[in-house]
C-alpha cells in the first residue's frame, strides 16, 4: 500500500488537449497521451509505477465544468486498503459517500465522498 498520505489528485477541465499542452509546457514535465473512455477523457503525469509518490490525471468529463461556479475542479485521494470501510468512517465522522467503491482503470478501486465542508475526497484502494 502507497504510505504518503495523499496518493493520487485530479483536475478536471474542459478542453484535455488544451490542458494537457498546458501543464506540459508550465511545468516542463512530459504528459502521457490521452486515453478516451465512453464516459471520459483523460491523460497523466509520465511519473511511472514508483508508489512512493503522489500520482495524478486531467480529466474531462461531462458535467464536472460546467461554468456555474460549483465545477469539480480537484479531488486529492488519500490511501486506503478498504473503501468500504473507509466510507463508513465518513458517514460516521458527518461526512457523505457520493459514488461508492467502483473500479477504475488500474489494478483498484476507488470511492468518492464529501467532507463536513462539502469538498469532494476520494479513496484509492490497490
Amino acid at each position: 500500500m502507497n504510505k504518503n498520505i495523499i496518493c493520487w489528485f485530479e483536475i478536471y477541465v474542459k478542453d484535455i488537449h488544451r490542458a494537457r499542452s498546458f501543464y506540459s509546457t508550465v511545468l516542463s514535465e512530459k504528459i502521457n497521451e490521452v486515453v478516451e473512455t465512453p464516459v471520459l477523457k483523460m491523460t497523466s503525469f509520465a511519473t511511472g509505477k514508483d508508489n512512493s509518490i503522489v500520482s495524478d490525471v486531467l480529466i474531462e468529463m461531462k458535467g464536472t465544468k460546467t461554468g456555474d461556479g460549483k465545477a469539480v475542479n480537484t479531488i486529492v485521494y488519500f490511501p486506503t486498503e478498504d473503501c468500504t470501510a473507509s466510507e463508513q468512517k465518513v458517514i460516521a465522522a458527518g461526512g457523505r459517500v457520493i459514488k461508492s467503491k467502483f473500479p477504475v482503470d488500474a489494478p483498484g478501486y476507488c470511492s468518492l465522498c464529501s467532507d463536513t465542508e462539502g469538498n469532494p475526497i476520494g479513496f484509492f484502494e490497490l
